[in-house]
C-alpha cells in the first residue's frame, strides 16, 4: 500500500492509503466532500530502518564519488585459517 496525499482548499491536506498504481487524480475530502487534487510528494524512505538508509546513503555516495584505489597494496594479507574442521576439506584458491 502507498499513501498519497491530496490538498483540500478548506482544510489542507490529507493522506489515503492505496495500492500502487491506483490514486485517482482527486479525491473528495472527508470534511467538505469537495474534491482534493494530488499533491506529488517525494518517497517516504526516512521512514525505513536506519540500517536501509545507511545503505542507501552509502550506495548514493558511490554514484559521485567511488572508492579509488591510488597505489597497489604493500604486501598481501595472508589467508585466513577456517577454524571449523568440515570447512577444511573446502577447496581453496
Amino acid at each position: 500500500m502507498a499513501v498519497y496525499q491530496y490538498r483540500c482548499v478548506d482544510h489542507g491536506l490529507l493522506e489515503v492509503a492505496r495500492p500502487i498504481g491506483t490514486a485517482a487524480d482527486r479525491e473528495p475530502c472527508p470534511d467538505c466532500a469537495s474534491f482534493a487534487p494530488r499533491v506529488f510528494t517525494t518517497p517516504q524512505l526516512s521512514f525505513g530502518s536506519a540500517a536501509n538508509r545507511a545503505l542507501l546513503d552509502r550506495t548514493e555516495c558511490t554514484a559521485d564519488e567511488p572508492a579509488v584505489v591510488s597505489a597497489v597494496p604493500s604486501r598481501r594479507t595472508p589467508p585466513q585459517v577456517a577454524t571449523n574442521p568440515a570447512l577444511a576439506r573446502l577447496p581453496r584458491p
